[in-house]
């Protein structure tokens, strides 16, 4: 079976997400709808996140362990080319328990080393990339993940709605235009070829949260 999908993401009136302001405590004070038992983040996002924070020199020679009690969702991060290496750091950090990083066939072997080095957990699926409808059955059925939120970028969101993974969109609407020629906004992906590709979406909530910003969810109709 696959976990739930929901993708959360604040964007502009016009779909964008860079160049906003806005209230991360608001943002992520919805989320709880949700009751996620993991968010997944791609490696891009996590990197950028946590490029100015110092790595724990001695992060390789110590076990990052979970405690089986805390009820806090795990991080799951796609990472085939093994670019994330802060990982004491990213779990010292109060959101998350613990790790899952999504790997391929591709994924060098010196990476896998240093993750069972430092017992942190990994799902190896597909060849060249992440193949994340195994990936996620895999969290489904060796993890008792249920409920994925994603809390990416444009790229990984786009990656799961053309794949047909995705259960729910969620986005805040601020009350901004940002305009430009560059596809930056919260579903990046290929151009279609044909109508067939369009994703239709069935309304599930509309609230207005503040005097300017709108939430919406919508359903994804498979």
């Amino acid at each position: 079976m696959l976990p739930r999908v929901i993708i959360h993401n604040a964007v502009s009136a016009d779909g964008r997400i860079d160049w906003l302001t806005f209230d991360l405590g608001l943002f992520y004070g919805l989320v709880s709808r949700w009751n996620e038992d993991a968010t997944l983040g791609g490696s891009d996002t996590l990197l950028k996140g946590f490029e100015e924070l110092v790595e724990d020199q001695n992060e390789t020679q110590e076990e990052i362990q979970a405690d089986p009690n805390d009820k806090r969702p795990l991080l799951v991060v796609p990472d085939s080319g093994g670019r994330v290496r802060k990982w004491r750091t990213i779990l010292r950090q109060p959101y998350w328990r613990g790790a899952i990083v999504l790997c391929s066939e591709k994924t060098p072997k010196e990476y896998l080393d240093y993750l069972n080095g430092i017992k942190i957990n990994y799902i190896k699926a597909g060849k060249e990339h992440v193949d994340f409808k195994t990936a996620l059955e895999r969290l489904y059925e060796e993890y008792g993940i249920k409920t994925i939120r994603l809390d990416s970028g444009g790229t990984l969101n786009g990656v799961l709605l053309r794949e047909g993974l995705v259960d729910e969109v969620s986005l805040l609407i601020n009350p901004s235009l940002v305009g430009g020629t560059s596809p930056n906004s919260f579903f990046r992906a290929s151009d279609l070829t044909s109508y067939e590709g369009v994703i239709k979406l069935q309304l599930l909530n509309l609230e207005k949260v503040t005097d300017d910003i709108v939430w919406l969810i919508y359903k994804v109709l498979k």
